[in-house]
């Protein structure tokens, strides 16, 4: 039996992920950004991390042309940012019509101001997978603040509940 696109989609909404906006844009030029949840780390040595883009993403050639970006972890507080960068508008030119202000690292990159962490990456590698592009970034600068992650689950944003205990460790027994 095959399993459909929904049932893909359904299965895939139950893991939970946090949110991140990924930024490019060429010095002094218009911030392009993404909303994306396709983000993980890869490898401590070097410092790597990937994201994975839709061909018919507006960022996806703004990424193959600058190969540099930003990573924005978003914070709870910055879920207007991630439905802006979520629609399909042809072009994002009133970010701070969410509440989007950003700032510039020393190479021009975009990070959005107020992000509960950035990343800034220089393109590492890139790997087509199916109708996607796995972008790893090379990490070259991270900065983390203070706050409470943006959630996204089954389809709907959430924020961090209750505090799960561990469970208690199991008595050993000498008898194997």
């Amino acid at each position: 039996m095959a399993v459909t696109r929904e049932q893909f989609r359904q299965a895939m909404g139950c893991f939970a992920t946090g949110i991140t906006v990924i930024t490019v844009a060429e010095p002094g030029s218009e911030v392009h950004g993404m909303t994306a949840n396709s983000f993980t780390s890869v490898s401590l040595d070097p410092l790597l991390v990937l994201v994975c883009v839709d061909h018919r993403a507006r960022t996806h050639s703004h990424l193959h042309a600058r190969q540099r970006f930003g990573i924005n972890i978003l914070s709870r507080e910055q879920r207007a940012i991630s439905e802006y960068y979520a629609s399909s508008d042809e072009t994002h030119q009133h970010p701070e019509l969410a509440g989007a202000k950003f700032d510039r690292t020393a190479h021009g990159t975009p990070v959005l101001y107020g992000a509960l962490a950035y990343l800034e990456c220089r393109l590492h590698s890139t790997q087509v997978a199916g109708d996607h592009t796995i972008f790893v970034g090379e990490v070259e600068e991270a900065v983390v603040r203070e706050g409470n992650p943006l959630l996204y689950y089954g389809g709907q944003y959430k924020q961090l509940g209750d505090y799960v205990a561990a469970a208690p460790a199991k008595a050993s027994s000498s008898k194997r």
